[in-house]
């Protein structure tokens, strides 16, 4: 019965091991027996900086250019296909963002509302620095001491102290 059982534990093995090396790759693996070794497909320069611009409309938070996506692959491929033709990169990212969104665009324009993006920003920054700098100035008062106190003591008060002093050295003497 062990016997029995053994081989067919044995044949089981064999079956999957079978399967498993008679299977056909899965996509990925075919993308990248594509091309050699180490090395990834070529795409014309205006499609790799156009791809390098847009973020993909396939994987939500990635890049056009690391989604994994086959919809990802044919967007690739079109977009190189039309840089083959002579598209610039400028008009590539246009041609994608005209017809998936504005928001699949990596770096916001340098003009129009993308400009914002681009300003307000530091304008932001540099105005909260000048309200920090100025609530400092205002905390330390108009002397610039940093205590608010008036400089000088009056008469009065320099005796009022000069007799505290003096009733403190007392009192320390008496412990001592």
């Amino acid at each position: 019965m062990r016997a029995l059982a053994s081989l067919f534990r044995w044949s089981a093995v064999a079956v999957v091991a079978a399967g498993v090396w008679a299977a056909p790759p899965l996509p990925a693996q075919e993308r990248e027996s594509e091309a050699a070794p180490g090395e990834h497909r070529q795409l014309h320069p205006e499609a790799r900086e156009a791809i390098s611009k847009l973020r993909s409309p396939f994987c939500p938070g990635l890049m056009l250019e690391v989604c994994p996506t086959s919809n990802a692959d044919a967007l690739r491929d079109s977009i190189d296909a039309e840089a083959r033709d002579g598209a610039a990169a400028d008009s590539l990212v246009d041609m994608v963002v005209a017809s998936y969104g504005e928001e699949y665009r990596a770096f916001p324009q340098g003009h129009g509302a993308g400009l914002l993006a681009w300003v307000v920003p530091p304008v932001g920054l540099l105005v909260g620095v000048g309200l920090v700098v100025l609530a400092l100035k205002r905390l330390r008062g108009p002397s610039g001491t940093g205590t608010g106190a008036p400089e000088g003591l009056t008469r009065e008060e320099e005796a009022r102290l000069d007799a505290a002093l003096a009733e403190f050295d007392a009192m320390e003497e008496a412990e001592a």
